[in-house]
């Protein structure tokens, strides 16, 4: 069997041509040498003329290097995803073209999170996260990377004067958003645009991948007119989602909400959102203290980052309000333990809590390319005991279907703590061994990616973080 090898092409290569080219004559840059450009052309669609439309429209020689099908058509995936709604994104970046906006609406059309331009002593480029991981795009020229970063400082009411200090700001769209962070470096300055979007009337608690019982242990809490209900996970884990589908589904004309966020990620119809601004003096505390002055029923945090927040959402969880708000911890058990050493006395946690969430997104593995390989136990971390043995698991190896990439689309995992009689027990005693209160029920974040690695969902490159911090 003839074995090949898969094409590779680089950013520099790729901006020699624009998607819908490479589309519609079925070709792809291999190298560029003394002004000559060698194009890999589909064998099976190539013809005489298209060398000369080609060598018309780009002002360049070309030589063709013919390939199958097949090759060509995983190359066109790979480095020229293409949908309805995609930009032509030019190589070009003087003052007089589209391409800071194309790029953004190419990277909302392909589902990324974040736009990054990064700057470095001798290139810049552009990067997209893309399903929780970042592809390099395309190369910006030195000379024009400031220029860039202007526009962008212009469009998002920047300071362009001020390059010592960070700076954040926000472009609006007419369906999103853009925050924009600005952050100097020792070559210049580093932009990531991260994609927000605007409504959340779309968003469902019953499409965020709970399961059955962690539903029903989840609404059980939310529904309670009182107590705190607590979100962690690292950035980009979907934890704001769920507090906007939770609050979607709390939302009535009987009830005042009031949120206070870092940024406004999404906005709801009947509630009532509150910017933060440090700057002048609007922190999580500061609105907080205002919020209790306004009779509400339901309040948000966009995140409890320091003690004095996690004081005051304890004790407006104790005055009959319903909070709920995010944290940053490994775990739903790590959330107890990271109130307490906020300085939150533990009485009043088992109090007020009324359930603990951890998140995380997974990559799903491609069903139409996923393969199955022998399992071998000693390429999981030392420091998971796995659930039960398995003989064979499943890697990404990719397809059109997926881009070449092996995954499609993510789904969320949840670890959930309720605060039943035996935790609230655990928690006075100040008990670090909360597990065991739990009893069977519960299931760690880790245990549940090993499910989904044995269901053949997921790949264990994909999960292998996770099970190390088990």
């Amino acid at each position: 069997m003839k074995i090949t090898k898969d094409i590779q092409v680089s950013v520099e290569l790729q901006q020699l041509i624009n998607t819908d080219l490479a589309h519609h004559y079925s070709v792809v840059p291999k190298e560029k040498i003394d002004g000559v450009l060698t194009l890999y052309a589909d064998e099976k669609k190539w013809t005489p003329n298209v060398k000369e439309e080609l060598e018309l429209y780009l002002g360049i020689s070309i030589i063709f290097e013919k390939i199958s099908t097949e090759r060509l058509n995983k190359a066109l995936f790979l480095y020229y995803r293409k949908n309805s709604e995609q930009s032509t994104v030019s190589s070009n970046f003087s003052g007089q073209n589209n391409f800071l906006e194309d790029l953004i609406f190419e990277a909302k059309s392909i589902g990324s999170s974040d736009i990054h331009f990064e700057v470095y002593e001798d290139e810049a480029r552009a990067r997209l996260r893309i399903d929780g991981v970042l592809v390099e795009k395309y190369k910006v020229p030195k000379e024009h990377y400031l220029e860039l970063v202007n526009k962008i400082k212009i469009e998002s009411n920047l300071d362009i004067t001020e390059k010592r200090l960070p700076q954040d700001g926000r472009i609006n769209y007419e369906n999103f958003d853009l925050r924009v962070s600005i952050l100097p470096t020792l070559h210049g300055e580093k932009v990531v645009m991260r994609i927000l979007g605007k409504d959340a009337s779309e968003i469902d608690l019953e499409d965020l991948g709970f399961e059955k019982e962690e539903k029903e242990i989840y609404l059980e809490a939310v529904k309670k007119s009182n107590g705190i209900v607590l979100i962690s996970g690292p950035t980009g884990s979907g934890k704001t989602t769920t507090l906007y589908a939770t609050l979607k589904l709390l939302n009535n004309i009987k009830r005042n909400i009031v949120t206070v966020e870092d940024p406004i990620e999404y906005t709801l119809k009947g509630i009532n959102q509150v910017q933060l601004k440090e700057d002048i003096g609007l922190t999580f505390g500061a609105a907080l203290r205002s919020f209790l002055r306004q009779d509400p029923d339901i309040i948000m945090l966009g995140e409890i980052r320091d003690s004095e927040t996690a004081k005051m959402a304890i004790r407006a969880s104790l005055t009959g309000h319903l909070v709920l708000s995010t944290i940053h911890t490994n775990s739903a058990l790590g959330t107890i333990s990271r109130l307490i050493d906020m300085g939150v006395p533990a009485f009043y946690i088992a109090e007020t809590l009324n359930v603990s969430v951890a998140q995380r997104l997974v990559r799903r593995l491609c069903n139409h390319c996923k393969k199955e390989v022998r399992f071998d136990e000693n390429e999981l971390p030392k420091s998971y005991e796995m659930l039960k043995l398995l003989n064979t698991h499943f890697v990404a190896n990719g397809c059109q279907e997926c881009y070449y990439t092996g995954y499609r689309g993510r789904r969320a995992i949840y670890e959930i703590v309720p605060v039943t009689d035996e935790v609230v027990k655990g928690i006075k005693k100040d008990n670090h061994q909360l597990k065991q209160c739990l009893g069977i029920t519960y299931v760690s974040l880790a245990d549940k990616a090993f499910n989904l690695l044995e269901q053949g969902e997921t790949s264990l490159e994909e999960i292998y973080s996770l099970l190390i911090n088990s």
